[in-house]
């Protein structure tokens, strides 16, 4: 039992200061995979996939990856403080080691305009999180069958967010992990604890082809230092976009998006690693697709493609 405890704790530790959740270099393109306030946020259906492999050679290193689904359930409004409301789903999965994370959620969201371009909305996650552990490839020096017997935790997973955007700037923030579930099974201290991610971007536009995005988002863990992205991404033509940015004390950070038949967009990200893993790894690389069943309307083509 001790074993797997100080496996658990050291795993964690050495992949994000004591954070018990994955992290993306690709936020700000996919805000509904951390924000429930985004379930139908647009007037159509919105589906997003990524998958991240960090620390590419490093022996147990973390690999996520998530899929989500937004659907909007009432598109029209009567008056701007009429709320519209939408529904999504999201399957993450995290492996880290010989440890796996699986989460399933529902999300619902109500999106309340106080005039054309401002809004508020507010969401929830609910579902539940699985995680495993398979002993398979351990060693010890001494038999510990705390750590040979293959486990399972199986806890329900919440999350709340809300979300206030104009036409040039947006606010984002996160509570996730609200239902503390203890690690029955690994230890009298060991639990899902609580997280928050608070985040924020503006949009300047150069002129009728060019839109500079600058972003930030400070992710809060239970323990541990809290984590900063900032990154400046240039938008050409509302269809290619590229960017640059920096993680306090993990990593520089580049972005590639390239927009297809209006509908389908795909983005590559890497992460260039500043901390001594680098000495024992690559680094890291992230791909997404998405789908939008939104029809291309007649804006400008520095229109900021978060609402796009």
């Amino acid at each position: 039992m001790r074993g797997l405890l100080l496996l658990i704790s050291g795993l964690c530790i050495s992949t994000c200061f004591g954070q018990q959740l994955p992290q993306y270099t690709q936020w700000s393109w996919h805000q509904f995979a951390s924000n429930p306030a985004h379930a139908g946020i647009k007037q159509c259906i919105d589906i997003h996939t990524l998958y991240r492999l960090q620390w590419v050679g490093f022996e147990g290193a973390p690999k996520s990856g998530f899929a989500t689904v937004a659907i909007p359930l009432s598109a029209k409004r009567r008056s701007y403080l009429s709320a519209r409301h939408g529904m999504g789903f999201r399957f993450e999965t995290d492996e880290i080691g010989h440890f796996s994370t699986q989460r399933f959620n529902v999300a619902y969201a109500g999106h309340f305009n106080f005039n054309k371009t401002d809004r508020l909305s507010l969401g929830i996650y609910a579902g539940f999180v699985q995680m495993g552990y398979d002993p398979d490839g351990v060693l010890t020096t001494a038999p510990d069958p705390s750590v040979q017997d293959q486990g399972s935790i199986f806890a329900p997973d919440a999350s709340f967010g809300a979300w206030y955007n104009t036409e040039n700037y947006y606010v984002g923030l996160t509570l996730q992990n609200l239902i503390p579930s203890r690690w029955s099974s690994i230890g009298a201290d060991a639990r899902y604890r609580f997280h928050s991610i608070l985040n924020a971007g503006y949009r300047l536009k150069v002129n009728d082809r060019v839109t500079l995005l600058p972003g930030v988002q400070l992710k809060i863990p239970p323990k541990g230092p809290s984590a900063v992205d900032v990154a400046l991404q240039t938008d050409f033509n509302n269809t290619i976009g590229i960017g640059a940015g920096y993680r306090t004390g993990d990593a520089l950070l580049l972005f590639f998006q390239l927009k297809l038949k209006e509908r389908f967009s795909i983005g590559y990200s890497f992460d260039y690693t500043l901390t001594p893993i680098q000495l024992g790894a690559k680094n890291t690389h992230e791909v997404s697709l998405r789908f939008t069943s939104c029809k291309k309307r007649n804006v400008s083509a520095g229109s900021c493609p978060l609402f796009e």
